[in-house]
């Protein structure tokens, strides 16, 4: 007996961004998925309209059928109408809804596994919603203190102490707390959600030469050396702290399941040249599996026909494998 494919909860994000027109193309294309959409019928309706795609969208509630051959939506209304590539605050409570729906469905059993479009931070918080990030947000409604966001590309894993700080806040973010907790998640999740019985991880120094014993910063040494001789005690095999410059090299990866870097900007920028559009979002330490693409809402290309699936699609087939 075959059995079926994990019912995905699928959010499109900002609805001026390219996030509709991907949905559908996802739904479209990939017609194996069984994705429950949560965002405004209309908005999915006009998309593939646009589109020219051959596609209904109707509306779900708990109880029914997710059916093959259309798009599935549980409804949820927008404030204003939109134009694409011109992104409008009223609309940022619908953004934020459509999120906390989805895991309302997730967490009731509807779906297996969240599967998050792109939003616009900038314009969600012109909305008045005081908003860092989905990370941040989903932590939140979980009731978890701390998750940890990572991406993936293929084999190469990229996990994150901090996410969306300014620069000049994260010295004070890399304390023992926070890197012993990103350290013990990271490693949990790898064992049970991608299935590797021993991980190893990469941990990064903050500093240049990771600290250069202390004459570039006290944080390597005080900080994060504490942290890994901690929790190799605890049997986690956590390598470091590397210098961030010469982590990424083809001898070191090859070394490690994952990298365990401080700060946004010190490992993403290497992970997304490797693999942008091939890429994944994964949020550790949640009650429940969620996915997201590794690109913005693109509202320059936004409704002109050229936005590009592959990375929701890549998002889902990680949402499904992680669910088995």
């Amino acid at each position: 007996m075959i059995k079926e494919n994990p019912v995905l909860a699928l959010t499109p994000g900002e609805p001026a961004g390219v996030g509709p027109e991907c949905t559908v193309r996802l739904a479209h294309e990939h017609p194996q998925l069984r994705l429950l959409t949560v965002a405004d019928p209309q908005l999915l309706a006009t998309a593939a309209d646009a589109l020219g795609v051959d596609i209904a969208v109707k509306a779900w509630q708990p109880g029914d059928k997710i059916m093959p051959g259309q798009i599935n939506c549980y409804p949820v209304a927008m404030a204003q109408a939109v134009k694409p590539g011109h992104p409008d605050p009223a609309n940022a409570a619908y953004v934020v809804e459509t999120i906390k729906s989805a895991v309302r469905l997730v967490r009731a059993g509807h779906a297996s596994a969240l599967v998050t479009g792109p939003v616009h931070k900038g314009v969600i918080n012109d909305g008045g919603i005081a908003f860092s990030g989905h990370t941040e947000l989903l932590a939140e409604l979980a009731g978890m203190k701390k998750v940890v966001m990572m991406l993936a590309a293929g084999s190469l894993r990229v996990a994150l102490v901090t996410t969306h700080l300014p620069l000049r806040d994260v010295a004070d973010a890399i304390t023992i707390e926070n890197v012993r907790s990103s350290l013990r998640i990271t490693d949990k999740e790898l064992r049970t959600r991608f299935g590797i019985s021993d991980p190893v991880i990469q941990v990064l120094g903050l500093n240049p030469h990771a600290g250069e014993g202390g004459h570039l910063g006290h944080e390597d040494a005080q900080v994060i050396q504490k942290v890994i001789e901690e929790c190799r005690a605890e049997g986690i095999q956590a390598l470091g702290p590397v210098p961030a410059d010469t982590a990424f090299t083809p001898t070191r990866l090859a070394a490690c399941d994952a990298v365990l870097a401080m700060y946004h900007d010190q490992g993403l920028p290497v992970l997304k040249h490797a693999g942008f559009g091939k890429a994944v979002n994964i949020t550790l330490g949640l009650p429940f599996i969620r996915t997201s693409v590794d690109h913005g809402t693109a509202l320059d290309i936004a409704g002109k026909n050229r936005a590009d699936a592959s990375s929701m699609y890549t998002a889902a087939c990680a949402a499904q494998d992680m669910c088995r």
